[in-house]
């Protein structure tokens, strides 16, 4: 059995969380994002809109979930030398991620309560007032995208671009995608609490501010749900349907050909945001194959930064 050293791939990739743009720009959307929260969540109650209630409840998530990317960047920094994380301290935004998606799930029962509430007992709804704060919010998260976006422009210049290897797309902090994909749904949040507040306050549709809570409500559990999913695959190591999972056994199955060298054992689990580690028994006719020859097979998929082979040989 032969074990790949994981000191290099440490040292390579240990500052990665901890980009300085990337940190930089993310805590001050971070910042921005809970202003606006807290201004729009008070606006709501104050002037009656369950809109930019639901609006300031759905901005509230991402300022979770940004404030989260932001501990992320500054625990990777601040353990990258702790040789106890045998992967790094990516994990911890995901752990994070889970966490804030199962607050979430609270927040979207208090939105429909809420919303519910206003329906059956409707109350007069302050609409210059509520739009002036909805518009502002929509602005502020359009700065918010702006700020992150040229984050990842000096982010990209400093690292190279994403690039792709055996049809997937590698991308070098998925941390700052995250919280840029964040404010852009957030965005479209504000433009159906602005939308709500119009149609009430031009038409006197005022049923559907209330209903537009409703609809923000189910914006945000959708996004809950999908976080939940895919921070659970990564806890649970569920990667084996992954297909990087088909590449190596590609790999194997063409390199291994002649020397009639086939997979008995296999196992696939996340490493980083774009990095997998595998462990793998293999059955061989070939008396000269070693652990680093396969590893060599491999090699052509950079995903893969670290591998544990067993070689057994048939004595045929």
């Amino acid at each position: 059995m032969h074990t790949q050293d994981l000191s290099a791939w440490r040292h390579d990739h240990a500052f990665d969380a901890g980009n300085a743009a990337g940190e930089r720009g993310t805590r001050r959307v971070m910042w921005i994002t809970a202003a606006m929260m807290l201004l729009e969540i008070a606006a709501g109650w104050y002037y009656n809109s369950m809109a930019l209630l639901a609006d300031g409840f759905h901005m509230s998530s991402h300022a979770v979930a940004i404030g989260l990317s932001v501990a992320a960047y500054a625990a990777a920094r601040r353990h990258a030398g702790d040789s106890r994380y045998a992967f790094g301290t990516w994990k911890i935004e995901i752990l994070g991620g889970f966490a804030s998606a199962i607050f979430l799930l609270g927040v979207v029962a208090l939105m429909v309560w809420g919303s519910v509430e206003r329906l059956l007992k409707p109350e007069a709804i302050h609409y210059p007032e509520a739009m002036l704060v909805a518009v502002l919010g929509l602005v502020v998260n359009l700065v918010c995208a702006l700020i992150l976006g040229d984050a990842h422009d000096h982010h990209g210049h400093d690292h190279g671009h994403g690039h792709t290897h055996g049809g997937h797309e590698h991308h070098h902090d998925l941390n700052l995608k995250s919280a840029y994909l964040h404010v852009a749904a957030d965005a479209a949040t504000s433009v159906a609490a602005i939308a709500a507040l119009a149609g009430g306050w031009w038409m006197g549709w005022d049923w559907l501010d209330p209903v537009m809570g409703i609809v923000g409500a189910v914006v945000v559990a959708v996004w809950a749900k999908g976080l939940i999913r895919d921070t659970a695959v990564v806890l649970l190591d569920r990667e084996m349907d992954h297909p990087v999972v088909d590449e190596i056994r590609e790999v194997i199955a063409e390199r291994g050909a002649t020397g009639r060298t086939v997979i008995t054992d296999l196992h696939v689990w996340r490493v980083g945001r774009a990095s997998y580690s595998c462990a793998l028994s293999l059955v061989t006719h070939d008396a000269a194959l070693t652990p680093d020859d396969v590893r060599q097979w491999l090699s052509v998929h950079e995903e893969i930064v670290h591998s544990t082979i067993e070689i057994h040989r048939c004595a045929s």
